[in-house]
C-alpha cells in the first residue's frame, strides 16, 4: 500500500440515533461546577491561610468544611491564566492547543462543538448556567445593544436549558448590576449592567442585588423548585462567579442568619426586592473579623469579598442536606486562573486604588498571578465534595486540569464522553474504584506584560517579560519557557514535587533531563494544533515522527450501543476487534475506532481528506487531525493541512457505525 495514501469507498448510511444513558435517572448524579473570579490558589484557608505565617491571614471556614467532607485537588490547572480561554477549555473539554478561544479573546464566541451543556443534555441531564459567561460572540465594546437573537454563542444556543447572569465579560467587573457606584476609576465601572434570563433582561428588578448574593440565591431557587416538583430529572449547574475579581466591592448588608432552605441567602423573586440582601447600603457592608486590624481599605475590602463566597457556598451546600439529595450530588469548587492585582477603584483626589495579592500572598507558597505560568497563574484551588463517593478528608496530588471535568460528568451520568475531548476522567481519583488515567497538563499563553516585582517572588522570575508563554507535563516534570521566540528555546524544568516554587531549573543538569527536553519539544507538537487567530513561534514546525511497530492496515475495535456523537471510547470494553486492511468493518453497531499508522516519506506540508457518511473524528498522535463530529454534514468535504516530519505517525479514527463502515483518509503533499 501506497504510504501516502490510504482510501476506501464509503457505503454507511448516515443515521440519527438516539441515546438511552446505561444510567438510570435514579442514580445519576446531580453535578455542580462552582467557578470563582481571579481567587487565588493561596486565599482557601484549607491550602494556604490557615497555616500562614503571614502578617494577613483571612478565613474560609465553609470551604473549610467542604475540604474536610470531600477532597482537595492540590494539583489542579486552569487551561491559561486569564478568563476566557479557561472558560473556553472548561465548556468544551480541551485544552488551550484545541480551544478556539484563546489568549485574551474576550467575549469572543465559543464554538458550535461539543459543550459541557450539550454532553450533560445527551445524558439526560437539565441543564443551568448562572453568572458571568463571557463567551457570546462579539468584540468588545461593540455589542451594548445586542440582544441573545444577536450574539451567535448566547448560553442557550450552546446547550443550556438556562441562564441567568452577564453576558458580557466585562460586565462582570462590577458586582452591583442596578447600580451607579461613584467609586469607580472609569465610567465603565460607575454605571450598571446588564443581567439576563434567557432571552429577558431584567437589571431594573436587581436594586441592591450584590451578585455573589444574587446568583447563589438563584442558583438556591432553581434546584429547590426542580427538587421539590418531584422531577426525578437530574441536574447540572454551572455557576460562574463574577467574584472576587476586578471592582472590589462590599455586600450592602451582613449574611442572613442560618444556611439552607430556610436561612442564609432566599430568593424572594419580587422587582426592588429580589432577593433578601437587597437592602442596607450599597457597598457598605465589612466583615467584623477584618476590620480594626489596621488593614487598607481594599484589603478589608478583598477580604469581605472572599468570605461572603465562601457563606454562599456553604449556604448551597446546606441546601442540597435539606433537600436530602446531598449524598446524590456532585459539587466541583475551581478557580478560572491565579489571583487579580486590580481594584477598579478611585480615591477622593480621582487616583486609582491600586491593590495587590501580596497582601494575602494570594497566590500561596508560589510565584506568580494572574497572566503568569508559573504556579502562582495556574495553579488553581480546588475541591470536590461527593457525600459517600469522594473520601471525607482526602488529598489528591496528581496533575490534573480542566478539561478533565467533561469526561468526568460525562461517566458519572453514565454517558462516554465525546472523542474531541482532550480530558481524562477523574471519577477513579475522586471515588477510590477504577485506575486512573494520567491527565495532560498543557498551557499556552500570551501575554504582552510582565511578572510583578513582588519581594517574595524569586529575583529570576521578578519583572519577566512575558509575552509568549508554554507549560506542558511529561514524565512528572513541569517544562514551562516564557517569552518564546522560536521552537528550538528550551524549557526549565522543574520537579513541582520537591519544588513547588520552581527555583531549581533542573535543564541541562544531565543525560536524563536532555532526553525530558527532547521529550516535551517533541510533545507540544504532538498535541496540539496551530490557530491563525493566537499564532505562535513554533506554529510552522513540523510534527516530529515516532518510532512505532508497523504493520499494514488497521486494528480496530466495535463498541456496541447508541451513542449521541462519536464517543471517546478508552473507557469502554468492545464486543469485537480485528484488523482491516482498509478503513472498513462489517457488521458494526455502535462506534469503531481504528488505530494504524502514517508513514509521511518526507518533511513537509500534507493535505487531508477525511471522506465519510457517518460522524467521524481522527487524531494524530494526541492532535486533532480532523473534527467531522459534531453538526456532521454528510455531503461536506472534511479536510486540513498539517506539517509532518518525515517518518512514522500514529493516527486513531473514531466513527459512528450502523452496519458497514468504509471511511476514507486521503494523504497528499503539498
Amino acid at each position: 500500500m501506497h504510504p501516502m495514501l490510504r482510501t476506501v469507498a464509503t457505503s454507511l448510511a448516515f443515521l440519527v440515533v438516539l441515546f438511552v444513558s446505561t444510567a438510570s435517572a435514579e442514580s445519576k448524579p446531580n453535578v455542580i461546577f462552582i467557578l470563582l473570579d481571579d481567587m487565588g490558589w493561596g486565599d482557601f484557608g484549607v491550602l494556604h491561610q490557615n497555616d500562614s505565617t503571614h502578617s494577613k491571614r483571612h478565613q474560609t471556614p465553609m470551604l473549610d468544611r467542604m475540604a474536610a467532607e470531600g477532597m482537595q485537588l492540590r494539583d489542579h490547572y486552569c487551561p491559561a491564566p486569564v478568563c476566557a480561554p479557561s472558560r473556553s477549555s472548561l465548556l468544551t473539554g480541551v485544552h488551550q492547543g484545541h480551544a478556539v478561544v484563546r489568549d485574551n479573546q474576550f467575549d469572543k464566541a465559543l464554538e458550535d462543538n461539543h459543550t459541557l451543556a450539550t454532553v450533560m443534555k445527551a445524558a439526560g441531564y437539565k441543564t443551568w448556567l448562572v453568572g458571568k459567561y463571557g463567551l457570546q460572540g462579539a468584540t468588545n465594546g461593540q455589542d451594548d445593544d445586542w440582544t441573545p437573537a444577536d450574539w451567535p454563542a448566547y448560553p442557550t444556543k450552546r446547550g443550556f436549558d438556562e441562564f441567568y447572569g452577564y453576558v458580557r465579560h466585562r460586565d462582570g467587573h462590577v458586582h452591583y448590576p442596578a447600580e451607579n457606584w461613584n467609586l469607580g476609576d472609569n465610567e465603565l465601572h460607575r454605571t450598571p449592567k446588564q443581567i439576563w434570563h434567557n432571552d429577558q433582561e431584567v437589571s431594573k428588578d436587581l436594586a441592591k442585588c450584590y451578585t455573589t448574593d444574587l446568583f447563589a440565591a438563584r442558583s438556591k431557587d432553581w434546584i429547590a423548585k426542580h427538587v421539590q416538583s418531584g422531577s426525578t430529572e437530574p441536574f447540572f449547574l454551572y455557576l460562574a462567579y463574577d467574584t472576587p475579581h476586578a471592582a472590589l466591592q462590599l455586600p450592602s448588608v451582613a449574611f442572613p442568619k442560618g444556611y439552607g432552605l430556610d436561612g442564609g441567602l432566599q430568593w424572594l423573586g419580587k422587582p426592588g426586592a429580589m432577593i433578601n440582601t437587597a437592602v442596607g447600603t450599597v457597598d457598605g457592608y465589612r466583615h467584623p473579623d477584618y476590620t480594626g486590624k489596621g488593614w487598607s481599605d481594599v484589603e478589608e475590602r478583598f477580604a469581605t469579598m472572599v468570605r461572603r463566597i465562601d457563606h454562599s457556598i456553604g449556604d448551597l451546600l446546606q441546601t442540597l442536606r435539606d433537600l436530602s439529595i446531598d449524598k446524590n450530588t456532585l459539587v466541583v469548587v475551581s478557580c478560572d486562573n491565579g489571583p487579580h492585582h486590580e481594584s477598579y477603584l478611585r480615591d477622593v483626589k480621582d487616583n486609582r486604588v491600586n491593590y495587590t495579592p501580596q497582601s494575602f500572598q494570594s497566590y500561596g507558597p508560589f510565584d506568580g498571578t494572574k497572566r503568569d505560568v508559573w504556579e502562582g497563574g495556574i495553579r488553581v484551588g480546588t475541591l470536590a465534595w461527593w457525600p459517600g463517593q469522594v473520601a471525607a478528608g482526602s488529598i489528591d496530588r496528581s496533575p490534573s486540569q480542566f478539561h478533565d471535568w467533561m469526561p468526568t460528568f460525562a461517566r458519572a451520568g453514565g454517558i462516554a464522553p465525546p472523542a474531541r475531548t482532550d480530558g481524562v476522567s477523574l471519577l477513579p481519583t475522586l471515588t477510590g474504584e477504577g485506575t486512573q488515567q494520567q491527565s495532560q497538563v498543557y498551557i499556552e499563553y500570551f501575554n504582552g506584560g510582565r511578572t510583578p516585582t513582588y519581594g517574595d517572588f524569586d529575583a529570576s522570575k521578578r519583572n519577566q517579560r512575558r509575552r509568549q508563554m508554554q507549560v506542558v507535563f511529561v514524565d512528572g516534570y513541569k517544562g514551562v519557557r516564557v517569552d518564546i521566540q522560536d521552537h528550538s528555546q528550551p524549557f526549565a524544568i522543574y520537579d513541582l514535587k520537591n519544588d513547588p516554587k520552581e527555583l531549581h531549573d533542573l535543564a541541562g543538569t544531565g543525560a536524563k533531563f536532555a532526553k525530558l527536553q527532547k521529550k516535551m519539544h517533541d510533545r507540544v507538537l504532538q498535541l496540539r494544533r496551530a490557530n491563525p487567530s493566537a499564532p505562535r513561534p513554533y506554529d510552522d514546525v513540523a510534527i516530529p515522527a515516532v518510532n512505532v511497530s508497523q504493520q499494514e492496515g488497521w486494528t480496530y475495535d466495535v463498541y456496541s450501543g447508541a451513542f449521541p456523537y462519536v464517543p471517546d471510547v478508552d473507557e469502554l470494553q468492545p464486543t469485537t476487534s480485528g484488523r482491516s486492511d482498509e478503513l472498513s468493518v462489517t457488521g458494526a453497531k455502535g462506534a469503531v475506532r481504528f488505530r494504524g499508522v502514517f508513514v509521511a516519506p518526507e518533511t513537509g506540508l500534507y493535505q487531508v481528506q477525511l471522506s465519510t457518511k457517518s460522524p467521524t473524528f481522527a487524531r494524530i498522535h494526541d492532535a486533532e487531525l480532523i473534527d467531522a463530529d459534531f453538526g456532521f454534514d454528510p455531503g461536506e468535504t472534511y479536510s486540513t493541512e498539517i506539517r509532518l516530519e518525515q517518518g512514522m505517525h500514529p493516527v486513531t479514527v473514531t466513527t459512528l457505525a450502523d452496519g458497514d463502515v468504509n471511511v476514507a483518509l486521503e494523504w497528499k503533499r503539498k
